[in-house]
């Protein structure tokens, strides 16, 4: 258990790297997932050769294991966007509302009791939020995909972790990759005459950076968060994914200077949302205990 506990921080770690390739790369956020998914599908197909990872699984278990790729494609879409029109700390503090939408959803779906010590910490979440979204009325856009985001994230950890009791976790983010490279491919015509993109195919500067996204926030950090999911439940683990933001706001006030950019509600927000993880944290010890 210690290990996994060890892997989800490393998976979290490399989160917090996300938005920061989402706003470094200048593709519309509709291309940005779709060449995110597209190189993470060739990079899992020779990561399956290399560990000789059998697919020879029925073609109904392919399909139901690409369809939640779906899900963490439409994830990706709005999060880039809420990066693209707010910032990058606004991006991934609105991702903090998964672990909200998990307490609400995973009942509903597996129509099992509600919890109320998760309804409690997600309301610390949901009012950290709350007191962000009012701090400046031009990022409300962004933070609006950000909610939108978290709650298609939620659904994917949820369904995702009833597929690693079954597959390999390889296994399952090679054709979740390639179901999201398939889906968002059909509809990516119909996307960029609704919203126009002045770039297609990327530069060098931005493959580059594309290749990094695709290997360790995707290949390794999906890996590693279904390895986590075998044996952490899915609430625990959005929960700690709630300290993303940390790495991220870190990274976005060094680089970008983002600091400018908030005021005493932003930080009063994180103060909630953090307390959130915090309880959790000295519930999971008392749990254990």
């Amino acid at each position: 258990m210690k290990k996994s506990y060890l892997l989800l921080h490393f998976a979290v770690i490399l989160a917090g790297f996300t938005g920061v390739f989402g706003k470094i790369i200048t593709l519309n956020e509709g291309l940005l997932t779709w060449y995110r998914v597209l190189f993470s599908t060739i990079i899992l197909f020779f990561v399956l050769k290399i560990f000789k990872v059998s697919t020879n699984i029925g073609s109904k278990e392919k399909f139901s294991i690409a369809r939640t790729g779906l899900l963490i494609t439409i994830h990706w879409i709005f999060f880039y966007a809420s990066i693209k029109y707010s910032n990058i700390s606004i991006g991934v503090i609105c991702y903090c509302l998964t672990s909200f939408f998990t307490a609400i959803f995973k009942p509903l779906i597996d129509r099992t009791k509600f919890r109320f010590s998760e309804l409690l910490l997600s309301t610390l979440t949901l009012i950290g939020i709350s007191l962000i979204f009012h701090f400046d009325s031009s990022y409300q856009l962004g933070i609006t995909f950000g909610v939108i985001s978290s709650a298609f994230a939620a659904l994917y950890t949820i369904y995702n972790e009833r597929l690693v009791q079954h597959y390999d976790s390889k296994l399952i983010n090679y054709y979740q990759m390639f179901g999201g490279t398939i889906g968002l491919g059909l509809v990516l015509p119909l996307y960029l005459y609704i919203s126009p993109s002045e770039i297609f195919i990327p530069d060098l500067r931005n493959t580059f950076y594309l290749v990094l996204l695709s290997l360790f926030c995707t290949v390794g950090l999906y890996v590693s968060f279904a390895e986590v999911l075998k044996k952490i439940p899915a609430f625990t683990v959005n929960l700690t994914f709630n300290l993303e933001p940390v790495y991220a706001i870190i990274l976005a006030f060094l680089f970008f200077n983002e600091s400018k950019e908030v005021n005493f509600s932003f930080y009063a927000g994180l103060i909630f949302i953090m307390s959130s993880v915090l309880f959790q944290s000295l519930i999971s010890i008392r749990n254990k205990k």
